[in-house]
Parts: structure tokens; sequence; C-alpha cells
């Protein structure tokens, strides 16, 4: 399994990052993305402390760990500037909380963070076909989401992906154990989402192939 999306206490997760670890090596992931929500006033602490969590596992070779920064409710007018920062103090993957119908997100975050160069736009709602074309051209991937709430637009979200190109990835946005997904619930989530096996199955191919571009 290959989630790029999950959450710590160094955010409002529940777990250490090394037990957070552990329990996604447990439920049998391979690549663990933590990006722990984050703003201008604390990217740099969060930064810094799971890049030296994900170092201490990588080192070990058991799966592999990602270190970076979730940008929530970050204005559009700062995310440029965000991503720059994230990108500088050496985040290996960079999210932006997009614009689920669950939450007040400013309208237009999904578009700024698209521009901003983001790798990942986490449950951006209602998109519009014209911001997923525009993820499409930039090469900022789509989530569907296996977060309640989140998940609501999931299927809006598949058929704009499918419509203009946008490549789709899953995330649980775990924040706790039992929010890790193993791929074949993860893949029931993408069923559901409107996709037919053929689809689910490239959302994968979509994370295999973002982590080796990621690591090169």
């Amino acid at each position: 399994m290959i989630d790029i999306h999950t959450h710590t206490f160094l955010s409002d997760g529940l777990l250490c990052p090394a037990e957070h670890i552990r329990h996604a090596e447990m439920a049998g992931y391979r690549v663990l993305g933590i990006a722990d929500h984050a703003d201008l006033s604390t990217m740099a602490d969060i930064i810094r402390i799971l890049k030296v969590a994900a170092a201490r596992e990588n080192e070990l070779g058991r799966l592999r760990v990602l270190a970076g920064v979730e940008f929530t409710h970050v204005r559009p007018e700062h995310l440029e500037e965000a991503a720059a920062t994230a990108r500088n103090l050496g985040a290996d993957i960079v999210l932006c909380h997009g614009e689920t119908i669950a939450e007040p997100v400013i309208e237009g975050t999904n578009r700024a963070a698209i521009l901003a160069g983001v790798d990942y736009l986490a449950h951006p709602g209602l998109i519009t076909q014209a911001d997923a074309e525009l993820a499409a051209e930039k090469g900022v991937y789509l989530e569907i989401s296996g977060k309640a709430g989140h998940s609501l637009a999931n299927g809006h979200v598949a058929k704009m992906a499918l419509k203009t190109g946008a490549k789709l990835m899953f995330g649980s946005d775990s924040h706790s154990p039992e929010q890790f997904f193993r791929q074949e619930k993860a893949k029931r989530v993408l069923l559901a989402a409107g996709l037919d096996e053929t689809q689910a199955e490239q959302v994968f191919a979509n994370a295999e192939e973002m982590v080796k571009k990621l690591l090169r």
C-alpha cells in the first residue's frame, strides 16, 4: 500500500511519528507519507521533525517514509509562498487541503494550490472542470479520499478526473491507527466512487509513479 496523506500528533493525529509508522507497517504499507497540517507559521518545525523521523526509519529499509506537510486553510494568496518555502525546507511531499464540502475552505484554494505546484490536492470537493484540466496540465494528483466527510465528493472528483485526464490517487487521511487502509479496502472506495476495475488499478499505478518521481 502507498498512502502519502496521513497525520501524526504534530498536527491533529493521535500518534507520535514512530508509533504512526509502526501501525502503517502492520497495515501492510510499503510507502507512507506523513503530511501534517501546516501553515506558514508551523511548517518549519513540522518538516524538521518529520525529516528526522523519516531518515531514522528509512535507514532500516522496512518501509519508505516521506516527510511533508498539508497546507490547511492557508489563504490562496499565500499558497505559492508556502509551497516554495516547504520545498526549500526539504519537504519530500507537499499537499494542499482542497475545497472539501465538509469544511469552509476558501473558494479558489484548489486553483491556487495547483498553480503553486503542490504535488497532491487532497479532497478537492466539487472541483471545477477547468481546475481539473489545470491539474492534468501541471501534473498535480487529485485525491479520492478514504476519510468520512471528505469522501462525499469522491464521485464528482473521479468524474472530473476521467473527463480531463487528471491523475487520481487514494489517500486515507489517517489520523489514528484504525484509519489506515489495506489496498483491498482502498480499492472498494475507488469502485464506490464510480471507477471500474481497470481505472481503480490505474490509481494504484499512479501512486507508484508519483513515488518514483519523488525519489529520483
